[in-house]
């Protein structure tokens, strides 16, 4: 743990100062430069085909940004080609945050996570969304296809290095909390808008059985 506690208000620099900052790094390795390759080799492909979770980030048309998970299983994100991702939409909250930016901004970015893994990998590009019959019933999931999929034209793509996962000792489990340390997120959200605890009860309900039965289709 950190040893001492982080400022109420701390410092920042300004612009000037910011560019002089970033400017006194150590210029960028030719590996960490050329590491971009620009397209899905076979090793990333594999790495893609294994993973069971991956964070989506997108930005509306005035640049405010949402980084989002997507959890699946194994061959659920689909590599049609060194410069095409597919990546389902499963049944959510329907807030839709990442389909209303595409719509603005087509501009996305990935991270593909494999448990016991360090290395992550990164990709970039553009999205549009799929309801190609073929493609979703690839992506289903105990016979429930997802209603659309993010197809991905890829710009960047590299394996990005284990230095984060290490540090955060991600899957040693030493950071993991028990799962009382917070209230249910249904009760957290309750009492961040006011519900009454009849509500919040009500919640944990409909949460429990989205959980439940709701992972790959959307509930009646």
């Amino acid at each position: 743990m950190p040893d001492s506690a982080i400022p109420r208000s701390p410092a920042v620099l300004d612009a000037a100062a910011a560019a002089a900052l970033v400017a006194s790094y150590a210029p960028v390795s030719k590996i960490a430069a050329w590491k971009d390759i620009g397209r899905i080799d076979v090793h990333m492909a594999r790495f893609i085909g294994l993973a069971p979770i991956c964070f989506v980030s997108t930005a509306d048309a005035e640049g405010k940004q949402d980084t989002t998970p997507r959890g699946d299983p194994p061959g659920s994100f689909k590599v049609l080609d060194e410069h095409t991702i597919c990546i389902p939409d499963r049944p959510g909250n329907n807030r839709l945050d990442t389909l209303k930016n595409l719509l603005e901004n087509p501009q996305i970015s990935l991270i593909f996570l494999l448990p016991g893994t360090n290395e992550t990998v990164r990709v970039a590009g553009t999205a549009r969304l799929s309801v190609d019959p073929e493609l979703l019933e690839s992506m289903a999931v105990q016979g429930k296809a997802p209603k659309c999929a993010l197809v991905v034209t890829v710009r960047q793509a590299y394996l990005h290095c284990a230095k984060a996962l290490l540090r955060s000792r991600l899957w040693t489990g030493e950071y993991a909390q028990p799962r009382n340390t917070f209230p249910s997120i249904s009760r957290i959200v309750g009492d961040q808008i006011g519900l009454s605890e009849a509500d919040k009860v009500a919640g944990e309900a409909r949460t429990e059985r989205a959980y439940r039965d709701g992972l790959w289709a959307p509930l009646p």
